[in-house]
């Protein structure tokens, strides 16, 4: 059992991750502006927090006696501020924190950041060099909320170079967050419900289809802090879905609002995402638990076979891309049984 201290654990993304860590068995303390009354957060430790100021979210952090720290905070939607305040306030939020972070001694230090730094959506257009996108696509952000995301990878590899070992970071990319409750109806991040997302693909393919249960980022999180001392430093992952989250294919689908690119999309066949999550199953042996399809009711189909073939294909062509070069203790302490996968929904609830 660790403590962990989670900024932004008042939000949406926090609060699941929160209760997914406490309910695996570790101590958590919650840094956000306000206490929350959210039930996830009833039995944690909450400290209320200006993070923004330097010097209290070194004290904060540093009385949080924690063993590892996970950055969430943020302003988390593109243009919901001035572009200027969201610069200014992600980059100093990740910057302070980290730092503080370090000089508490903190030894595994993770931060969020955002599939959005690739730059999709780019009102001049753009284009990846291919399908699925993952760790090896080119950063590109267009706006300053994907810009903040980026300087927030660009700390975390900074602060690794000025400290060696002796801290472990990573960062991650999680796809666009749902929480339980937004399987049952809630609205999801942009106003929609989950639903709706399906029901109009004009919804869904400003981010290019992408999802993951919150409550799977919880697992990726606990799987990721358990590898730290064993992988590269510094790594980023991407953390998604085994599928798209859409009932057509997304060589139909993509080339309907990203013009050109049909011939790149022609491999998302199936159920298959455009964001792989195949670096997280090679280096962790980790694996999302659950499906819009299996938390909707609706027929499965062949989405994490159909994922798994591309993730194959994928990283047959990076140089030493093995799929099996992760222990398979790991692989098998950390990957849900195939058969449960997507109907478990007591996993880290």
């Amino acid at each position: 059992m660790s403590r962990i201290a989670v900024t932004g654990g008042a939000g949406r993304l926090g609060r699941s991750l929160v209760a997914g860590l406490a309910g695996a068995g570790h101590e958590l303390v919650s840094l956000d502006r306000a206490v929350s009354e959210a039930d996830e957060l009833a039995n944690v430790e909450q400290v209320a927090v200006d993070l923004t100021d330097p010097d209290a979210a070194s004290r904060a952090i540093t009385n949080s006696r924690a063993d590892a720290l996970i950055h969430l905070a943020a302003i988390a939607v593109p243009f919901s501020a001035p572009e200027d305040v969201i610069l200014r306030t992600n980059a100093a939020l990740a910057l302070n924190v980290m730092s503080a972070g370090v000089a508490a001694g903190i030894p595994k230090i993770v931060t969020a950041s955002s599939p959005t730094v690739l730059g999709y959506g780019a009102p001049r257009g753009w284009l990846p060099d291919r399908f699925p996108l993952d760790e090896e696509t080119v950063p590109k952000p267009w706006n300053a909320y994907a810009l903040s995301k980026h300087l927030a990878e660009q700390t975390v590899a900074m602060l690794a170079r000025q400290t060696g070992d002796a801290t472990r970071f990573a960062a991650f990319r999680p796809c666009y967050v749902i929480a339980p409750e937004e399987w049952e109806g809630a609205p999801t991040q942009q106003g929609h419900t989950v639903f709706e997302r399906l029901d109009d693909p004009a919804l869904s393919a400003p981010a290019l289809f992408n999802y993951v249960d919150a409550r799977d980022v919880a697992t990726f999180i606990d799987t990721l802090l358990v590898a730290l001392p064993e992988i590269p430093n510094a790594e980023v992952f991407f953390v998604g879905a085994d599928d798209a989250l859409a009932r057509r294919p997304l060589a139909e689908l993509l080339p309907q609002f990203v013009p050109g690119s049909a011939e790149l999309a022609a491999e998302l066949t199936g159920t298959a995402p455009a964001f792989s999550n195949a670096k997280a199953r090679r280096v962790l042996g980790w694996r999302p638990a659950h499906t819009w399809r299996g938390e909707l009711g609706e027929p499965q189909s062949d989405a994490g076979s159909e994922a798994f073939r591309l993730a194959r294909s994928s990283l047959a062509q990076r140089p030493g891309g093995d799929v099996d070069s992760r222990s398979s203790e790991l692989a098998s302490r950390n990957a849900p049984d195939a058969d449960s996968a997507s109907t478990r929904k007591d996993v880290l609830a």
